[in-house]
């Protein structure tokens, strides 16, 4: 079925039951950023692959609204769909409730499946049009009637992980999670989110594409702790030592029951994820407490083992890294390398590591212009032959079961421009203020995206995208709460949080630069003035310094600069082969 027939299926579903307009998340009922096939309802819509959009139907129009990592991508996959690029103004806003108040009138309908939408996503829409009087039906599955073979949930089987790995038993990470709810007096606990419930139960799986993690739900209840899972995914072992952990182990689909089921108390759900369906499920009788996951900040917060442990990583993660770049310089004349087969490539160099799971997102390969898309993926009709000319930007990452890698770097591959060395350079020299910032405790992630984006903004250019996100441990390579980034986002930057710095510049059909590591806050000092913190970087890979404009940096960045490459070259010579030292040699030489 072509996109244009699925849109105007959409639409008879929404003439038969009386809805005007219709909203499609990208989510699932965990409120997950990447999803499972079956969930995969905005590619399956629309054609749109992007991580981040919502659609939205109306009788007469039909668009996406994404940032602007998806502009371009999504201009080109939405041609001929009936769909229409709607950009985003703030990354995240629900605008396109404001835009359903304008376009409809009083007594129309907007409907959703609540099992997609995230709690706070649906308050949004109704806060925006039930004044209005405009109904909002949050229990509305208009695609299942006509999604022809949609994929079943995923049948992998699901794994616990050792806690000389993780550092902390499955137990005593309920009972600190236990410990925050009595202090608020809350008697349940629903765990919605898949990240959450991993690191909670020291599970692990392969229902999500790159993250290693189960489909499932966690509900903390005084007499009982419960796991829903799908029937089959855990052996009896496992099942045996849940029990042991005090965890009992119940069928996927009894979760929406168990919630609905309880009956006084207090529930505390986090409204960013969980889904509406299980929200609007919770009897009147009982008082629904909507703040964070307890667990979303201790699970931030890495413990010794569990740096220690991704440190290691980094160490595999830099040889495959130093292997992959020295095989495209020296392979790139030839002109048999495309953006698709040096990811392959680069994939198989990480897979020879050894505790090698999968990437932990796919790979962005974009040579010249296809840099310039932030979230670039490859296809086939779009894959760009590499020459010995321009830029070529790397983003990629690994799962080891001893951490998650996440990693950017730009080559030139021949016949550098001034304007490539001189956007270059500033990319790189925000990369190290962000690097070396030092920061009272208490300091919030927009304060470290502004001290990395100052170059930039000297020069008056800037980025769409956000300085940092958080990183897991053997987990999603995108982690909350912590994020570096323009938005007021009132968490703390804390002791033992994995975080990436990934400044940016992108000039639209021509080139883009993105300059990445990610780092470990640690403490430094505590004086009269306060406790004072910095980071240390963690990724072990070169940056290019044939691209670098000496005369833009100051003394202190170019001594950043020549320790951080020396440190690289230290911690990965004893791994590589002679002449691959040589090679790696030469490029971490000072500047």
């Amino acid at each position: 079925m072509k996109y244009i027939e699925k849109l105007a299926s959409i639409r008879q579903e929404m003439k038969e039951k009386a809805v005007d307009g219709y909203i499609i998340p990208s989510s699932d009922p965990h409120i997950s950023e990447y999803l499972p096939d079956r969930y995969k309802c905005i590619a399956w819509t629309s054609g749109f692959t992007g991580s981040a959009g919502t659609l939205v139907i109306t009788a007469d129009f039909a668009g996406l609204w994404t940032d602007s990592r998806y502009f371009v991508q999504a201009n080109e996959q939405l041609e001929g769909t009936g769909f229409e690029l709607v950009k985003l103004q703030v990354q995240g806003r629900p605008e396109y409730a404001t835009w359903l108040a304008k376009n409809l009138k009083k007594g129309d309908t907007v409907a959703f499946d609540g099992n997609l939408a995230a709690v706070a996503v649906a308050q949004a829409v109704q806060a925006e049009l039930l004044p209005l009087g405009i109904e909002v039906n949050g229990h509305l599955d208009l695609l299942d009637p006509i999604w022809e073979n949609r994929p079943a949930l995923p049948a992998e089987k699901a794994y616990l992980i050792d806690e000389s790995t993780t550092g902390q038993s499955t137990t005593s990470k309920i009972e600190a999670v236990k410990a925050r709810l009595a202090d608020k007096r809350i008697d349940a606990h629903l765990v919605s989110s898949l990240d959450d419930l991993a690191w909670l139960l020291n599970i692990r799986g392969n229902d999500v594409h790159c993250n290693p993690v189960v489909l499932g739900f966690f509900l903390i209840q005084p007499d009982k702790n419960t796991l829903f899972i799908g029937d089959g995914k855990l052996s009896a072992e496992d099942i045996q030592a849940l029990n042991q952990a005090g965890v009992a182990v119940e069928s996927y689909e009894k979760a929406f029951d168990a919630v609905a089921n309880i009956s006084d108390g207090r529930i505390l759900l986090d409204p960013k994820k969980t889904c509406f369906a299980i929200y609007d499920s919770v009897k009147d009788s009982v008082d629904l407490v909507e703040d964070m996951n307890p667990s979303t900040i201790l699970k931030a917060v890495k413990n010794n083992v569990e740096a220690s442990h991704t440190r290691n990583a980094m160490v595999k993660d830099g040889v495959a890294l130093t292997k992959f770049f020295k095989w495209v310089e020296e392979e790139v004349a030839s002109g048999e390398l495309s953006e698709i087969s040096i990811a392959e490539h680069l994939q198989g160099l990480r897979a020879a590591s050894e505790g090698f799971v999968d990437i932990s997102f796919d790979t962005i390969a974009g040579y010249k212009e296809h840099g310039a898309l932030p979230h670039y993926k490859a296809t086939e009709s779009s894959n760009s032959t590499l020459k010995p000319e321009g830029l070529l930007l790397v983003d990629s990452g690994g799962q080891y079961q001893d951490g998650t890698t996440d990693i950017t770097r730009v080559i030139s591959l021949g016949n550098i421009q001034d304007e490539e060395r001189t956007d270059y350079t500033l990319v790189l020299k925000g990369t190290i203020e962000g690097s070396m910032a030092i920061f009272p405790k208490g300091t919030r992630g927009y304060s470290i995206d502004a001290i990395t984006r100052r170059p930039l903004w000297e020069t008056l250019r800037n980025y769409g995208h956000g300085t940092g996100h958080g990183v897991g441990f053997f987990l999603n390579v995108h982690e909350g709460p912590q994020v570096f980034n323009m938005a007021a986002v009132d968490i703390m930057i804390e002791e033992g949080m994995i975080t990436s710095i990934e400044p940016g510049l992108y000039r639209e059909g021509k080139y883009g630069i993105r300059i990445e590591n990610l780092v470990l806050t640690q403490a430094v000092e505590s004086n009269y003035f306060g406790d004072f913190m910095n980071f240390e970087t963690l990724t072990i890979c070169y940056i290019a310094t044939d691209l670098v404009d000496k005369s833009l940096l100051e003394e202190k960045h170019i001594t950043w600069l020549n320790n951080y490459n020396a440190w690289v070259y230290e911690q990965l010579c004893s791994h590589l082969s002679q002449e691959e030292q040589a090679w790696l040699k030469e490029k971490t030489a000072a500047i």
